[in-house]
């Protein structure tokens, strides 16, 4: 790319490796009102949306997977160790 450019000027982001991350599917189906091959199925096929997030700042060492389906969502947190965090209600 050549010359001055809007991007030029903006803060860069930081890419780094990012871990696998794996969760029993039996942990989310019911939050999604569904049973547990259904779940499977429609995760396959891409039907239910997911969105993995990793803390920075205060929420550093945390991670954040929300999964969302007919309207419905679940949020889970946990450790850099897996260990699930008590979330405050919303």
């Amino acid at each position: 790319m050549s010359g001055a450019g809007p991007m030029e000027n903006r803060k860069r982001i930081a890419i780094e490796a990012k871990p696998q991350v794996e969760i029993d599917a039996a942990l989310v189906a019911p939050g999604l009102a569904l049973e547990l091959d259904e779940f499977r199925r429609l995760m396959e096929q891409g039907g239910i949306s997911v969105l993995c997030e990793r803390g920075i700042g205060e929420d550093a060492g945390l991670y954040r997977a929300s999964f969302y389906h007919g309207g419905r969502r679940v949020r889970l947190v946990v450790d850099g160790n897996g260990a699930p965090v008590p979330q405050a209600a919303s």
